[in-house]
């Protein structure tokens, strides 16, 4: 039998960054603040991005194709929060924030470390969230730093 408050605690004990996820469909774009992302390969470069299914932005994914994920630097907890309620409560996240439009059409948060923009060759979809597969095409840098990682947030997602 599944000792559920052993999983929740182990399951938060496996360390994530914080990124801000930019999607676009069509003219319209939209962010969310996303933790469980990791390298999947060097050759081809892919990375994995696992978004919550009954979210617009994972939709936005669905149908275009692509995301950009901009790398936060520790110290920026402010940034990410804005990016973590939905945009049917909060209207354009991207309101305060500045950005720009990568080659994939998604926006980069021009006041993070840097970014990488994928194009999606795969998904899985099992349980609440979808296992999106994203190829690297483009990706650079802004500034050097450390990366935000959930942990110092003091944040919990998972478990």
């Amino acid at each position: 039998m599944l000792d559920e408050q052993a999983k929740k605690t182990m399951l938060r004990k496996i360390p994530h960054g914080l990124y801000v996820c930019g999607v676009k469909d069509g003219e319209e774009v939209n962010g969310f603040t996303a933790s469980w992302v990791m390298q999947g390969s060097f050759t081809p470069p892919l990375v994995i991005n696992c978004v919550k299914q009954d979210s617009k932005s994972h939709a936005m994914i669905h149908s275009s194709g692509v995301f950009a994920l901009s790398l936060l630097e520790d110290g920026q907890k402010d940034m990410a929060q804005k990016f973590f309620k939905p945009q049917r409560r909060v209207g354009n996240k991207f309101e305060e924030i500045e950005f720009y439009l990568g080659e994939t059409g998604c926006p980069i948060i021009s006041d993070s470390l840097g970014y990488v923009e994928c194009q999606v060759v795969g998904r899985v979809d099992k349980g609440d969230h979808t296992v999106f597969v994203g190829e690297v095409i483009a990706a650079g840098v802004h500034r050097e730093g450390n990366p935000l990682l959930l942990e110092t947030t003091g944040w919990q997602y998972g478990g």
